[in-house]
């Protein structure tokens, strides 16, 4: 994938942001952000990296503040104490990150710009997400901002900005109004995207964590970061895109 980079050979992630207790770490899609003992993660990857690194034995603490769906790539962020996690997450919960997401979805989406506002649960029972009237006891506000950076008649590149961080929220809203993500058969895609895989688990979806907006837990001087894309996404790329 990202042959020029040392780090995402060894480990299958790539180190974006490295201040004090705080990383940005890109995931590749197929990869869980946690997973139960005995499990690959990108938790477990890290912390094999962080213990090479620091000439650690043992169990390390590592933080992680969010978390990216397994299928979904991009930056996500970590941190090496509690102090620096219980800081990141206040500002998850108070809404201070800024996240933006690039999307590709089946269909062409009108307008350019537009927000979906919708009500969502988790499915009782399954390992998914659905839309629900907005009476619905369950239901809980799932709001999001797009704009088309680019699109042809059968699929559109989307730029998304999450007002509310529902599960599989992008998934579940995109695919509703008839635009699954690129790959997501979960959510009624009808084509591959990623590498080539038996095992579903590991199957990447069209839809990558672009970029993250935060103030550094210890400094709180503001921070940016954005991820580049991995290689399923290279030829895809909108006309004019910089990696």
């Amino acid at each position: 994938m990202n042959s020029h980079n040392p780090t995402f050979e060894r480990e299958g992630f790539e180190l974006l942001y490295d201040e004090g207790p705080c990383f940005a770490v890109l995931k590749p899609g197929g990869l869980l952000t946690q997973g139960p003992p005995g499990v690959d993660s990108l938790e477990v990857r890290f912390k094999r990296f962080i213990k090479h690194r620091e000439g650690k034995e043992g169990n390390i603490y590592l933080g992680v503040p969010h978390r990216l769906d397994r299928p979904v790539s991009g930056v996500i962020l970590l941190a090496r104490h509690v102090r620096a996690t219980r800081r990141l997450c206040e500002q998850f919960e108070g809404r201070m990150v800024r996240k933006t997401y690039w999307a590709i979805v089946q269909g062409r989406v009108t307008p350019d710009v537009g927000v979906w506002s919708d009500f969502h649960r988790k499915t009782p029972g399954e390992a998914k997400a659905e839309l629900v009237p907005s009476e619905h006891p369950e239901g809980k506000p799932a709001i999001l901002k797009y704009q088309v950076i680019q699109s042809t008649q059968e699929l559109t590149w989307l730029e998304i900005e999450l007002e509310t961080g529902r599960t599989h929220q992008i998934r579940v809203q995109a695919a509703t109004r008839g635009f699954p993500i690129l790959g997501d058969g979960l959510y009624g895609s009808t084509r591959n995207f990623g590498p080539k895989t038996d095992d579903e688990r590991q199957q990447w979806i069209g839809l990558h964590a672009r970029s993250i907006t935060f103030n550094h837990p210890m400094t709180r001087e503001p921070v940016s970061v954005v991820a580049p894309l991995l290689e399923p996404w290279r030829g895809l790329e909108p006309s004019g895109y910089e990696r």
